[in-house]
C-alpha cells in the first residue's frame, strides 16, 4: 500500500488549503482513512479520519474549519482546511488501516504564517 500526500504549502492565517492523499489500491479496502499532523516537539495527532461507512471524526481543535472527504473513483482523500491558524502548522500525513495494520505517507508540510 502506498500514501502519497500533496498539496501542502504556505498559507496566511485566516486562508485555506486543501491536501489530497492517493492510495495505490482501492480505498474501500481499508477500514478507515484519515490525517494526522505533527508539530515540532509534539506528538502526532489525528485531524480527520473518515471510515468504510462514510462516517467522519474531527479533532476538536478543527472542528468547522476542516473537512474530511473522499473520492473512490480516484482511490483519493482530501482534508480541506480553512480559518487556518498559526497553532495548524504540522506534517499532514495520510493515514490507511486495514484491521491493525498500519499505513502511512511521507508527509506534506503546512505551514500558516504571516
Amino acid at each position: 500500500v502506498q500514501l502519497v500526500e500533496s498539496g501542502g504549502g504556505l498559507v496566511q492565517p485566516g486562508g485555506t488549503l486543501s491536501l489530497s492523499c492517493a492510495a495505490s489500491e482501492n480505498i474501500f479496502n481499508f477500514n478507515a482513512m484519515g490525517w494526522y499532523r505533527q508539530a515540532p516537539g509534539q506528538q502526532r495527532e489525528l485531524v480527520a479520519a473518515i471510515n468504510v461507512g462514510g462516517t467522519t471524526t474531527y479533532a476538536e481543535s478543527v472542528k468547522g474549519r476542516f473537512t474530511i472527504s473522499r473520492d473512490s473513483a480516484k482511490n483519493t482523500v482530501y482534508l480541506q482546511m480553512s480559518s487556518l491558524e498559526p497553532e495548524d502548522t504540522a506534517v499532514y500525513h495520510c493515514n490507511a488501516r486495514i484491521l491493525s495494520q498500519l499505513y502511512w505517507g511521507q508527509g506534506t508540510q503546512v505551514t500558516v504564517s504571516s
